[in-house]
């Protein structure tokens, strides 16, 4: 079962009533992992520009999801590169890319194979 998000705030994300300080990705099977914002660091320098790297590695995290739900941050910082934005778009995987606080409501009532990756600070 889909976890469900609760809450955001600056620098934390609520699923289930656990509180995580760090970037998240929530898997198909309801785990939720620590992000690898090195994989888009070491490319762009920053974790607000997600790199073909961590493209693949989330879409991976997923197991072939049906789409890819991204929360960009409390104020919407977080893009998707344009080589990352063509390797989803090849594997027809539909990316909604919205602030945080948000997309938690889509998160929350999304349906099928969703995968998120969710930023907390910026």
């Amino acid at each position: 079962m889909k976890p469900h998000i609760d809450n955001t705030e600056f620098g934390s994300i609520t699923v289930d009533g656990t509180v995580f300080e760090h970037d998240v990705i929530i898997r198909p099977d309801g785990r939720v992992k620590k992000r690898k914002k090195k994989l888009s660091k070491a490319v762009y320098g920053t974790s607000h520009m997600m790199s073909l790297q961590e493209a693949e590695y989330v879409w991976e995290q997923g197991a072939r999801p049906d789409c890819l739900i991204v929360g960009s941050g409390q104020y919407g910082n977080v893009e998707l590169s344009p080589e990352a934005a063509v390797y989803l778009k090849r594997r027809k995987c539909p990316v909604v890319l919205l602030a945080t606080p948000t997309v938690i409501d889509v998160w929350n009532q999304a349906k099928g194979r969703a995968v998120g990756l969710f930023h907390v600070t910026c």
